[in-house]
């Protein structure tokens, strides 16, 4: 069984929550983006493909989630409805926020606030939804499934995938940056943060940070 069962009687509840969350994943990921200092590593990739495919950046993301969640699905990775749900919400959302912020260049004190701002909603984000437990976003699945299969540490999974993809996009041109290390560095903390704040306890390591999108 692929599919973790949905807990119907918490699932109105659940289903605002996350929501809530992707909107705020959402909206990290375009402050990153128009900030022009670097965005998180999948956004690098997403950003790079989206002007050659001529579509826009949030439907490249909904694109990946699904490409990736077929790799995870090839490696019979357990799956949730929030899984399905983290692909076709965050996307939309960003297409909503880069529609309203504006891009910011040559000013650095508000490109940095923006960054830090963006990370420090990415950790609430991720406490969002991660507390909902309602299946890892495709990135996560994916390198779930890396784990399971060829038996390395989820940091050297995660490595692998992010700085494959990180590299990818700066090859294509994505807007790889010292903000992308900054983000990298202190995404891990905000999450931390983020559990604190709303009292999250994941639950075994399918409760990660997600890749983001996730995410």
């Amino acid at each position: 069984m692929l599919l973790k069962p949905v807990r119907w009687k918490t699932f109105p509840r659940d289903f605002l929550r996350i929501q809530i969350g992707f909107l705020l994943f959402g909206l990290a990921i375009s402050l990153m983006i128009r900030g022009n200092l670097g965005t998180s590593a999948w956004a690098v990739l997403e950003v790079a493909l989206a002007p050659k495919l001529h579509i826009s950046i949030g439907t490249m993301t909904v694109i990946m989630g699904f490409i990736v969640l077929v790799g995870a699905l090839l490696m019979r990775e357990k799956l949730g409805w929030g899984t399905l749900a983290n692909i076709l919400s965050i996307g939309p959302w960003e297409d909503f926020w880069l529609a309203i912020i504006p891009s910011i260049k040559e000013n650095l004190i508000l490109q940095i606030g923006m960054l830090l701002l963006a990370i420090f909603l990415m950790g609430l984000a991720s406490a969002i939804y991660i507390g909902v437990d309602a299946g890892a976003g495709p990135r996560d699945s994916m390198m779930l499934a890396i784990k399971r299969t060829t038996g390395v540490s989820i940091r050297t999974a995660r490595a692998i995938i992010e700085v494959t993809v990180v590299t990818i996009g700066w090859l294509l041109g994505g807007p790889a940056g010292v903000g992308t290390l900054i983000f990298a560095l202190f995404v891990g903390p905000s999450v931390q943060f983020g559990f604190k704040l709303f009292n999250v306890h994941p639950h075994g390591e399918e409760a990660l940070i997600p890749l983001a999108p996730e995410d």
